[in-house]
Parts: C-alpha cells; structure tokens; sequence
C-alpha cells in the first residue's frame, strides 16, 4: 500500500531512540517537525540519527524547525502543579515573582492595559477559562470558570479579539533560526503570521535553500491569506491557536478555503493541531479523529501532522500506523468515486498551468504508470503535485535540499540525482530509475517533463512520452 499525502512527526523524548525513528519513517513518516517552543536536549543527535536512517532507506526526509514566535506565556509558578479551584478568584499581573495558587506574572504591559472588565482570559491552549471582574494599572482579578484543575509553568494565554502586533523576530526566534541553520533543517515554520511582511524578513535571515512555511493561526492571517500564501513556500493551517482566534466552528470552512487557495497557487498545504489528540493516552483513536484525518485528505491536504502524539504520547508508532491506514483508505476511495476538484484550475492566466494539466490528461491513459519530473528548484515538482495526476510522480533534482523539501508535496517520491545535460542525459537517468521499480515494466509508458534548457529553466515547458524498452 503506497500513500499520497504525506506525514510529519513531532520530534520528543517519545521517538528519540533510533528503534522508534526506524519503525515510524518504515511506516510512512516523511518529515520530522523540530518544536522550538519545547526542550531541545539531544536535538542534534536526534537529528544525526534521521540522516543516518535516510541513507539507509533511500528515502529523503525532511526537517522543519517550528519557531515559537510572540506565544503569549504566563510566568512560573513556585510549586511545580499548582491547583486553581473552580470560582476562586486568580491575578494576573507584572509582578517579577514566581506564581502561586491566587496569582502568576502575565509579563506583556501593552496587553495588560487592552483587557477590561468581562473578557474571557484562555489559559493552555484555552482549556481553561478566566472571567475579568476587575482591573487596574498593573494586573487583572478574574474568577475561575473551570472546575478544578493544575497549572504549571509558561502556560499559554489568549484573549479574544486582543493581540500583540508581530512583524519582528523575537530575540529567541533569531537565535532559533541560527540553530535551524546549524542544525541543517530544510524549512523553518513561521508562527503567528500576520501578512508577507514577517515572511520577507525570514527570507532575508534564512537564504535561499531553506523554505518558509506560514502558520495561519489568527483572523488577520485569514484576511491576508492571499499575499501570505504568493510570499511562502508552504502553508500550515495550525487550528489549535486559529480557534481560539475565530472560535471553533469557523475552522472547517477556513481550512477548507485555505486548501484550495494553495492547491490552485500551487502551494503545499499541512493540516495540524489534535488530529489524533486521544492517542497520547490511549492506545486507539476516536472516530471523530478518524473523520478529521480522512476530511483533509477528502478537501486536497499535502501533508498531515501529528505533534504530541508523536512527541510525548504513550503510542507514538500506533498513531503512526493509525494515519497511514486512514490515508491509503481515504485515498482508495477518493480515486474511485469522487471527482478532484482540482479539475477547475484556472489556466486562463497561465499558460505554464495548462502545460501541467497536458501531464494530468496524459497520465489517465492506463498505459502510462509514472510522470518523472526533473526539477532543479522544485517548482515542477510543485506544479505536477498541485494537478494531482493518478500515476506515481517520481521527481529528480541534483540538489539534496531540494530534494528533501519535496518529501512534503502530495504524492511525490523524490529522487536525488545529478543533472541532466540534455535529452539523451535525461533519458538515461530515467531509465536507471525505471529499472528499479518494479511496478513499471516494459512497454509501459512514462510521461517526463521538466523545463528547458537544463539547469537554468524559469519555467515548466517540455512533456515528453517515454516507451519502456525503447
């Protein structure tokens, strides 16, 4: 059983054995997700490990660093779990003090003086709530609206409606992305993107070889999702914060959109948050969780994550097994009785779509078992991905970043490979290719393309129509 959509996994202590990260990469993990919001200790091995097994299984991975960008966090608090109880009243303030059980710092001025009297404060990713009774200069009293519960440290915090601006790196990010570089990471996530401004100053610290993935997770990310979507090389639709930011039922149809304005731009798209949040204690997933799965593969997702399920949960490899199993299924399906609705991208504008969609209509042919795209950059290999053609897409760049970058485009094997000097260089190489797999044999056909001339093409512009064994 092969799969389309790919996998990205949350590095943690939970997979950081080399046993696990073999089992979980065999299973169809094709990314590994760096939290710098989270402890780092052994990182660097952890990611020496990856390398080593990407050798040995032929199969690029890639690696994402997730900056934490301006995450609101209260403060720390003096015991490790402390417990609020249900309508006490609780503080937050500018107090430089450890916390307790009635009050906890709440660091950020400009903030403090937005909240007024009946604001709901979310604490943990909104799983609890704080009613504002009272306020002043320098702190907030609010009741507690949940039943009893523990906190614990730099918990997070959001307040409908009320924001910090954040089109700067903070001093932690800019550290972050020097690690991501050292670290050898392929894409750097972007969190808490407001508009392209963020994005063109994250492609000045980074260079060229590493791609940018946006985070939307607030409304005016949703506003500005068309420049955001045209400055990024990838989009993540991150549901946990945009929930909290435009309330949960707005999140379908919002990713919905999201989808589809990336599949027509041409952009890999990554579903994330709770896809599979029982499995971090239990051993089986709700069908809820299932539906969720199978929902983004139905509207067109690249990539679907798993975070600490992966990261810190008890069944890591489980829910592994659990999303390559709903993804084959989902797809077997949708191959079957529903239309791509891919079908409508405008080419009107774009003469260089209509040439990618000439591969799709090819590739219906039965005789036609694969599409080899030779892409330098990547752009053909994301242009041939966004059409989602049937056959197999196999595509080839001699450089090994690019090539790992790839592992995130729907339907993609990636091959690295030198490059190719002409025709009969492309042939060649095609045919060393097609000589290991076995699903391709003689007589088949396979479609190549790639843009002219080789190595300096700004453009998809040549389809050819290879007979094996010609």
């Amino acid at each position: 059983m092969e799969k389309k959509a790919k996998i990205i996994a949350t590095i943690g202590p939970s997979i950081s054995s080399l046993s696990t990260l073999r089992k979980i990469i065999g299973l169809g993990v094709d990314a590994f997700r760096i939290n710098f919001s989270h402890d780092l200790t052994n990182i660097k091995k952890i990611i020496q490990q990856i390398r080593s097994l990407e050798k040995k299984t032929s199969k690029n991975v890639s690696i994402i660093g997730d900056l934490q960008g301006v995450k609101i966090r209260i403060g720390r608090f003096k015991k490790k779990n402390q417990v609020i109880k249900k309508n006490q009243l609780f503080t937050f303030d500018l107090k430089n003090k450890l916390g307790d059980k009635n009050r906890v710092t709440l660091p950020y001025p400009k903030l403090l003086k937005k909240i007024k009297k009946n604001h709901i404060i979310l604490v943990d990713d909104g799983k609890y709530a704080f009613k504002v009774i009272k306020r002043n200069s320098l702190s907030v009293i609010t009741k507690n609206l949940s039943q009893d519960f523990t906190i614990s440290d730099m918990k997070s915090v959001h307040i409908k409606n009320l924001s910090i601006p954040f089109n700067n790196f903070t001093k932690k990010d800019k550290l972050d992305i020097k690690l991501a570089k050292k670290l050898g990471c392929e894409w750097v996530a972007l969190s808490y993107v407001e508009n392209a401004k963020l994005i063109y100053k994250a492609k000045k610290l980074l260079g060229k070889n590493i791609g940018i993935i946006s985070k939307i997770e607030n409304k005016l990310a949703v506003k500005n999702i068309d420049e955001i979507i045209k400055a990024s090389d990838a989009i993540m639709v991150a549901r946990g914060d945009l929930a909290l930011d435009v309330g949960h039922s707005e999140v379908p149809k919002i990713q919905l959109g999201i989808i589809k304005e990336c599949n027509n731009n041409s952009k890999p798209v990554i579903v994330a948050t709770q896809m599979l949040e029982s499995m971090i204690n239990n051993f089986t997933a709700t069908r809820a969780e299932i539906n969720d799965i199978a929902t983004a593969i139905f509207q067109g997702a690249d990539t679907v994550m798993l975070s600490a399920e992966t990261a810190v949960g008890k069944y890591p490899v489980q829910a592994v097994k659990t999303m390559f199993k709903t993804i084959v299924s989902t797809e077997a399906y949708k191959k079957e009785h529903i239309e791509d609705f891919k079908s409508s991208i405008e080419v009107k504008k774009d003469p260089i779509k209509s040439i990618v969609l000439s591969v799709k209509d090819l590739a219906y042919n039965p005789s036609v078992k694969a599409i080899i795209a030779f892409s330098n950059s990547g752009t053909t290999a994301k242009l041939v991905s966004a059409v989602r053609p049937r056959v197999k897409i196999i595509t080839i760049s001699p450089n090994i970043i690019v090539s790992r970058q790839m592992s995130l485009l729907w339907g993609v094997q990636s091959i690295k490979s030198k490059d190719a000097n002409g025709w009969k260089d492309m042939i060649n190489i095609s045919r060393q290719i097609i000589k290991k797999d076995k699903s391709i044999k003689k007589n088949d056909f396979v479609i190549i393309t790639a843009g002219l001339p080789f190595g300096n093409a700004t453009m998809t512009n040549m389809i050819r129509l290879y007979k094996v064994g010609s």
